[in-house]
């Protein structure tokens, strides 16, 4: 089976297999029932590339990520700290934000993503200071409203470095591997479906059909 490469958006076949492509196609009747070869409209085209552009990027893992406690560590830290005593909420944690920026925590886009207030600190302090003397990973601990719980994403086998057993992972990434074989599927349907309709003829000729 060879292959032209020269023009792919016309067609992948050598003159020699159009050219017995089309006589299959006006030779064969199919009981009457007839193909023509139009090219498929480019608003339709236009239209599922659309869509499935739109379903991976309202479905990228990234924008399901909900806060971690450790994200809030470094403002917990700070709470207690004389710098902030005399404050008002709002100035205390307009100070503990500028600080830990400027320090240059390694979760201040996290921390910008999801900001929160004094009082909402204040209601999940006491459950993260556990954690943390539990030397628990806050990476897989959420926060949902004043409740501080375990993710329940299930990413890879890991040995507890507390307890030794053998367990899975629950830090919740920004990407994960359903999204790679989502992409992988989509690009070898896409590819395979062009590759089928462009190893026919170029779709500016026409079959006859006995004169139909």
């Amino acid at each position: 089976m060879a292959w032209k490469f020269d023009n792919p958006l016309h067609t992948l076949c050598t003159d020699d297999q159009n050219e017995k492509a089309k006589a299959v196609w006006e030779g064969e009747s199919l009981g009457g029932i007839t193909e023509d070869n139009n090219r498929l409209p480019p608003p339709i085209i236009g239209i599922l590339l659309l869509t499935i552009v739109t379903a991976f990027l309202i479905t990228f893992p990234l924008w399901g990520q909900r806060p971690n406690a450790a994200i809030y560590e470094e403002y917990i830290a700070l709470m207690d700290s004389p710098a902030i005593q005399g404050k008002s909420d709002a100035e205390a944690m307009e100070y503990m934000v500028n600080k830990v920026k400027a320090d240059g925590s390694k979760w201040a886009h996290l921390q910008e993503r999801h900001p929160l207030e004094m009082d909402d600190l204040r209601l999940i302090k006491d459950a993260i200071i556990e954690l943390k003397q539990q030397k628990a990973d806050l990476r897989e601990f959420n926060i949902l409203g004043d409740a501080v719980v375990m993710a329940n994403f299930e990413g890879n086998w890991i040995t507890d470095p507390n307890t030794g057993e053998i367990r899975r992972e629950r830090v919740q990434p920004w990407w994960d591997k359903g999204y790679t074989i989502d992409i992988f599927f989509i690009v070898f349907f896409c590819l395979g479906v062009m590759i089928a309709v462009k190893r026919l003829p170029d779709y500016g000729w026409e079959p006859k059909h006995f004169g139909h």
